[in-house]
């Protein structure tokens, strides 16, 4: 038995150098870094006790090793929103609750999966429960390839989210961007101007006159990286890569495209940025100092998609 633990932990530690060697991962450890088991799936609130119920939807497994790791992004945020007194986030995975009732009560909804044609909202009859929630005035939130939709869908997705990546419109280049300054906005509090490398989307379809909408993090990419024709006609701007939205009802929603990375979660700064955005979408007050968003090196490497 003994044998077989050494045995075990030598494959753990194999698999995190090689991790490691991959320039992404923080800390070898001996856990299975894929081992998904311990994160708690669609379990509700009780039913008498007051809170904020938060949701928030992993997508499919895609792309390689440290890249969309939406399962292990959503838990990772599970995590930090637990750190906030009275809220209670409900994860589901796969793209969609498999439970009915996990989205009933919530007060926001975070999707962190792959969108374009195949998202999993504009499915079935997906969409119309995504209104209903609209409806309600429950914030949405969109991270990293989420904020991708068909054309096709605009007009009911600029009313959700108040702009979107539209194919061939906007551009999805990996490049270093500098947030040299924030807005003062609630979503801000206790963030710092960062730098990060990360697959930062930009030249976004936003509503007309941008109504509703805020730029939360700015930053001026590359000219090199414009490659649509429509991107190449600003070089030298500074765009958009996440925005408040102000719903017409009084909804809010929040859009983000960095993320692809999932090291970039071990960024205080951008962590944080997310963790208050959310708040803010559930119309709760987030703290002057910001949200709490501690997170040890360490998780970075657990319930990571087996790749």
């Amino acid at each position: 038995m003994r044998g077989n633990t050494l045995l075990r932990r030598a494959a753990f530690l194999a698999i995190a150098l090689g991790l490691a060697a991959s320039g992404w991962l923080i800390a070898a450890a001996d856990h299975d870094p894929y081992d998904q088991s311990g994160v708690p799936l669609e379990k509700q609130p009780p039913d008498d006790a007051k809170v904020t119920k938060i949701v928030l939807v992993a997508g499919h497994q895609s792309h390689g090793k440290g890249a969309h790791e939406f399962f292990a992004g959503c838990a990772l945020l599970m995590k930090m929103l637990q750190q906030t007194e009275g809220v209670f986030p409900v994860m589901a995975r796969d793209g969609w609750p498999q439970n009915p009732k996990t989205f009933e009560g919530a007060k926001s909804v975070v999707f962190f999966m792959d969108g374009g044609g195949g998202h999993p909202i504009i499915q079935k009859d997906h969409r119309a429960v995504v209104q209903k929630l609209m409806d309600r005035g429950v914030g949405f939130v969109n991270l990293h390839y989420a904020v991708e939709y068909p054309k096709s869908q605009s007009d009911h997705v600029l009313q959700w989210l108040g702009g979107y990546y539209e194919t061939g419109y906007s551009i999805n280049p990996h490049w270093k961007a500098e947030i040299k300054t924030l807005p003062e906005h609630p979503i801000t509090r206790g963030v710092k101007p960062f730098t990060l490398q990360d697959e930062w989307y930009f030249n976004m379809r936003f509503k007309p006159e941008m109504e509703g909408v805020t730029p939360i993090l700015k930053a001026t990419p590359p000219d090199a990286v414009r490659r649509t024709k429509a991107a190449q006609e600003h070089k030298g701007r500074a765009e958009i890569l996440a925005w408040a939205f102000h719903r017409a009802n009084g909804g809010r929603s929040f859009g983000f495209t960095g993320a692809h990375f999932h090291k970039n979660w071990g960024d205080e700064n951008f962590r944080r940025l997310v963790v208050n955005a959310i708040l803010w979408t559930a119309k709760l007050e987030v703290p002057k100092d910001g949200a709490p968003a501690a997170m040890k090196p360490e998780d970075l490497n657990r319930n990571l998609d087996r790749k």
